[in-house]
């Protein structure tokens, strides 16, 4: 291979991931026109066209969009790699990049950010929310977070929650107006506020027969959708209609009687999060700091 090649390839790719020319220029430090130079230089030397431009956007061919999924794992591995030699002197210390779910950044990361930058002076996180269960060598993260059934193979996975479980919840006015379902059956005569899936896909609510194993869904019905969690918490407090949440979501509202739960004999508790890395012998200090805090502090609450 031409080395001379990396500089533009990596450039490409830059690119690629911003849509956008004058924002991939930014951040490399170059001016867009040099930036279009060198891309056209690329795809003279390749004898492809990589980009379709207009004067207002840009998007990959689909030679480009097959050489950016083949570079993606190098030029991950090749920035993991480069992050690495950042702890040669023992201590933790570099960029660390973690793709987690909203909701688990919110009650079990951000709660903690202060004492863990403080521990850790030399680490600077990188907090990339995305509900969606990405390939985070492909995005050049070191580590994920998710629920523990939404876990890729190939990985190595710590708990770092207490088991959670899923609550249906409602205002005391929305009952007192449209009554209590006393089993998930029931939820057939109730507005549901329902969360859709980046795929587009919606959530299926998830229950198990009180004194068995047997799992199902539901699919619930209603007059108000969202694709966000915040949005879904907050139609429910209004008195929408029912939400199904992880608990930790909606805790505060049920202490101080905002909502009410209901169903929960048929809301067992559930292996909570995980944080997931590639399965390496060598883990980088900082992954290993953030893992054993993460732990830490998993293990603090009663």
């Amino acid at each position: 291979m031409n080395p001379n090649l990396l500089p533009s390839l990596a450039w490409f790719a830059l690119v690629a991931r911003h849509g956008s020319f004058t924002k991939a220029a930014a951040e490399a430090g170059v001016s867009r026109a040099a930036l279009s130079q060198n891309l056209k230089a690329l795809e003279k030397q390749l004898g492809t066209r990589l980009l379709y431009r207009t004067t207002r956007d840009m998007s990959l061919t689909e030679a480009g969009q097959h050489l950016l999924d083949s570079l993606r794992p190098s030029l991950a591995a090749i920035e993991l790699a480069l992050r690495d030699l950042d702890e040669a002197d023992g201590e933790p210390s570099g960029v660390l990049r973690v793709n987690t779910a909203r909701i688990a950044a919110r009650h079990f990361v951000e709660p903690h950010l202060s004492e863990f930058l403080n521990r850790y002076p030399r680490v600077t996180l990188e907090l990339m929310l995305d509900d969606g269960l990405s390939n985070i060598l492909a995005d050049g993260c070191d580590a994920g977070i998710r629920l523990g059934e939404s876990l890729v193979e190939h990985m190595i996975a710590v708990p770092i929650t207490p088991r959670l479980e899923m609550a249906v919840v409602g205002t005391p006015d929305y009952f007192k107006r449209h009554g209590t379902p006393t089993t998930p059956a029931d939820l057939v005569h109730h507005n549901c506020v329902n969360y859709r899936y980046r795929g587009g896909g919606l959530h299926d609510w998830e229950f198990t027969n009180p004194g068995s194993d047997h799992e199902f869904t539901v699919e619930v019905k209603g007059r108000y959708l969202v694709n966000d969690d915040d949005g879904m918490l907050r139609a429910a407090l209004q008195g929408v209609g029912l939400i199904q949440h992880i608990n930790v979501a909606v805790q505060d509202a049920i202490e101080d009687g905002r909502l009410v739960r209901v169903l929960r004999d048929w809301c067992p508790p559930f292996s909570g999060f995980y944080l997931y890395a590639p399965s390496r012998e060598q883990m980088p200090l900082k992954l290993r700091a953030l893992l054993e805090f993460l732990v830490e502090k998993r293990d603090s609450v009663k």
